[in-house]
């Protein structure tokens, strides 16, 4: 017999305020406008980094359907998302396997994966391209990535484009272990867990300021392992996705693999794994609070806004496009590396 009693103790004494299975578009809450989880078995690719498989079948320009365990995106020769503009907010894009091949409208460039994340602040305004360039010609290119979007204020929505590298081995990560000496590694993409900080994001970004509590983290816990997430500031924003594994248990609830669990940011929730590897990601943020209007690519406070976004997109394309090709990508033989609009360039 349900006893309502007993359901409404346990939901003061929990953390858990809610569970829903996630998409392609994750759900997310104030500062973060968007999370997509990208996850491709690609095929091997030729020469020209494209994939060696036929494409017939595909809604090609728009292929977000999976066939043969990958798609296309807005690719169409090799996949990844042609020249876009964006303004009003910003990318945070965290790369597990595979390459990112970045250009943008003011000649910067990079290529970039396996662990590094890319944080780029559109403010103004930018077109940029995001291609996944299949380099193995003798093996497949699975390509794993989420893709984040996160709101600015009204303050900072035409702030210069910046974009910054974080480098995969120099992410911080917050390693501990339970009674049992079973392990949790959490890489700190953004905030800080106990003494281990994050490495600075952009900066005119919400999660600039430590008073905004934003913290974005990727964690792996080994069979069994048990970890407590510590508690913040109240009315914080936060939200644990399970998105490889088979069960864990969060604060008693049993949650099944790819399902999102939104948390009460003052009470520590705590996490048991089940009996294979599990992989997740939380996003947690003060809430900007103020009026969100966005169309497509562009997201601002007001309609007036957004029109006039248009309008100087229309005007100015955003300083044009300096590549050859809308689905830029680099030479096959380039290595992961930073190129920015002063001229310097970051080789890894």
């Amino acid at each position: 017999m349900f006893d309502f009693k007993s359901e409404l103790e346990f939901m003061k004494t929990s953390s858990v305020k809610s569970v829903k299975p996630l998409g392609f578009m994750w759900p997310v809450s104030d500062p973060f406008l968007f999370c997509a989880h990208h996850y491709d078995q690609y095929p091997a690719g030729n020469e020209a980094m494209e994939p060696v498989a036929s494409l017939k079948g595909r809604n090609i320009g728009q292929d977000f359907t999976i066939k043969d365990g990958w798609r296309m995106y807005h690719g169409e020769k090799i996949p990844g998302f042609p020249v876009h503009p964006h303004r009003g907010f910003e990318t945070v894009t965290i790369v597990k396997m595979g390459l990112v091949d970045h250009s943008d409208s003011h000649g910067q460039a990079g290529r970039y994966g396996d662990g590094d994340v890319q944080w780029m602040t559109a403010g103004a305004g930018l077109q940029h391209c995001e291609m996944f360039p299949l380099i193995n010609m003798d093996q497949d290119n699975p390509t794993e990535l989420f893709q984040v979007w996160i709101n600015l204020p009204g303050s900072k929505k035409f702030v210069e484009p910046h974009f910054k590298m974080l480098w995969n081995e120099e992410i911080p990560i917050f390693k501990t272990t339970d009674e049992n000496e079973k392990s949790t590694h959490i890489k700190v993409i953004a905030g800080f867990i106990d003494n281990v900080k994050s490495n600075s994001p952009a900066p005119d970004s919400w999660a600039a300021d430590p008073e905004n509590e934003v913290a974005i983290w990727t964690i792996k816990m080994e069979p069994s392992a048990k970890w407590v997430i510590p508690k913040t500031k109240k009315d914080i924003n936060r939200h644990l996705y399970f998105h490889d594994g088979i069960s864990i248990i969060v604060d008693g609830i049993e949650i099944a693999a790819y399902q999102a669990v939104e948390l009460k940011s003052d009470m520590e929730t705590s996490i048991q794994n089940g009996n294979s590897n599990s992989q997740l990601l939380i996003l947690q943020g003060k809430p900007i609070n103020e009026p969100i209007v966005s169309y497509g690519p562009f997201v601002m406070n007001t309609k007036a806004e957004i029109q006039q976004a248009m309008y100087d997109y229309q005007k100015t394309q955003f300083g044009g496009w300096p590549w050859s090709r809308k689905d830029q990508v680099h030479p096959r033989s380039k290595g992961r590396f930073a190129k920015f609009k002063d001229g310097t360039e970051d080789i890894r």
